[in-house]
């Protein structure tokens, strides 16, 4: 079965206590639904058309556990505390099996 992803890249952190916030919350609740992060921020170098930006990649043992950790109640929790704290393009994905 192939594995699912988190894929989020921050365009902008306009209220880092919010993002604080989240991050408190959204730790737990995707350890709590299997994920496991893999990159969180670090060195980023772009090429061709991309932006160097904080990116963040967490894995789950399917699409479908992916999909059901960003819908749960406790990722929701962790969601409503970020709220308009950054921009960022946030994407579910399924990997190669």
């Amino acid at each position: 079965m192939a594995k699912g992803y988190w894929v989020s890249v921050y365009r902008t952190i306009s209220d880092p206590d919010k993002l604080a916030a989240y991050n408190a919350l959204a730790g737990p609740a995707v350890r709590a639904a299997g994920g496991r992060t893999l990159v969180r921020g670090g060195r980023v170098e772009a090429r061709d058309a991309g932006i160097a930006e904080r990116t963040v990649l967490v894995e789950f043992d399917s699409f479908e556990h992916a999909v059901a950790a960003y819908e749960s109640a406790a990722y929701r929790e962790a969601l409503a505390a970020l709220a308009d704290g950054v921009e960022r393009d946030f994407r579910i994905v399924e990997g190669i099996d």
